[in-house]
Parts: C-alpha cells; structure tokens; sequence
C-alpha cells in the first residue's frame, strides 16, 4: 500500500509537472510565433501561463504541510526540499517567458527574417529542448539515466548561450546609429529566452541533488 506520504508527494509532483508542461507548451509556441511574429501565438503561449503565483502558493503550502505532517528524512527529506525550490524556479522560468514575448513583439517585425532563423529560432528551439528534458528528469527515477538527461540538459543551455554571443557580437558590428536600437532591444528579449534555459539548469541540478544525492549546484 502507498503511504500518505508518498501520495502526498505525488500530489506534489503532479502540480509541479503541470506548471512544467505550461512553460514548455509556451515556449513551443514562442518558438512558432517569432518566425512570422504570429500575435495571435504569442498570446497563446502567455495563456499557458496564466496564474502561476497563486498555483506555485498552492505547491508550496502542501510541501510545508508534509513537512509538518511526516519529517522526511534522507532522500525524502531531499526530495521535499528541492521541490520548494524547483517551484521557484519554475515561476521564474515563467516570468522570464513572458518578459520575453513582451520584448520580442515589440521588435520582432523591425528585425529581418533571416536573423530571426539563423539566431532567435535555434537559440529558442535549445531552450524548448531544454525544459523538455528536464521535465523528463522529474519523472525519471534511473540514476543513469537522470545523469544522462542532465548531461543534456547543459548541452542545450550552453548551445543558448553560445548562440547569444554569436548573436551580440554580429549585430552589434552590423548596426548603424538608427538600426542600434531596435537590435538593442531584440537582444535583450533573446536573453530572456537564455535565462529560461539557465532556469532549466538550476531545476536539474535539483533533480540530481533530489534524486542522487551531493550537494546543491547553482
């Protein structure tokens, strides 16, 4: 028989697991607005995201009620903690995502298609990979395999990073005293999409931490 415990944690995962699934289902549709500044997408994607504050609350008031209920201990004392966390985590991934449809409508029909494709769609196709394997780390209870997914994980937020550099350095030598602007701003949306993936980094050095064991890693 399952205990109440467990259950409980379950719960948890679940809840966590759906506010995962919003921001990766967001950031799919992110990827597939800014390829032709789709308005009607970019307001798909903040639907997905609704209402995060009050369902992050939620999380965090049953984690603080299994902890006054069961004193987990070892691995399950762990888990509990990093799931505090993750949750955090998670709402900043959101509030990152936003920021970054706020940004990119503004200056997405100012910027050329083909630097939309050569930059702002990898770099966002890296950060949808990236929170697509860190929600399978979650759900994975494989030590060899959570290494794995993690390994993977760093592959796709440094592949964003490598891309924003690429992406300042480029258009910071192509813009003129009229054009700065606008690319200004565009880098600064691109580095939200960066920052979503650095969260997805934090989350699996959580996971790794929950499920393997060590210390924290930010």
């Amino acid at each position: 028989m399952v205990s109440k415990f467990q259950t409980s944690l379950d719960t948890i995962k679940a809840k966590i697991l759906s506010i995962g699934e919003g921001l990766f289902e967001a950031n799919v549709l992110i990827n597939e607005a800014i390829k032709t500044c789709d308005s009607d997408k970019f307001t798909q994607a903040r639907s997905k995201i609704k209402n995060i504050g009050s369902k992050a609350d939620d999380i965090d008031n049953n984690i603080i009620k299994v902890l006054a209920l069961y004193t987990p201990e070892a691995r399950d004392l762990r888990q509990v903690i990093a799931y505090l966390k993750i949750t955090n985590e998670l709402s900043r991934a959101c509030s990152n995502t936003r920021s970054f449809v706020r940004g990119f409508t503004d200056v997405c029909t100012d910027v050329d298609v083909a630097t939309i494709n050569e930059y702002a769609v990898p770099m966002q196709t890296s950060t949808v990979k990236a929170i697509r394997l860190t929600l399978n780390m979650i759900e994975c209870s494989d030590v060899e395999e959570i290494q794995e997914l993690y390994n993977e994980v760093l592959i796709e937020e440094s592949k964003t990073d490598d891309l924003y550099e690429m992406v300042e350095r480029n258009l910071s030598q192509l813009a003129d005293g009229q054009s700065f602007e606008k690319f200004h701003k565009m880098l600064r949306a691109l580095r939200k999409s960066g920052k979503i993936a650095s969260r997805a980094i934090s989350i699996a050095n959580l996971l790794v931490y929950a499920k393997v064991g060590g210390n924290f890693h930010n």
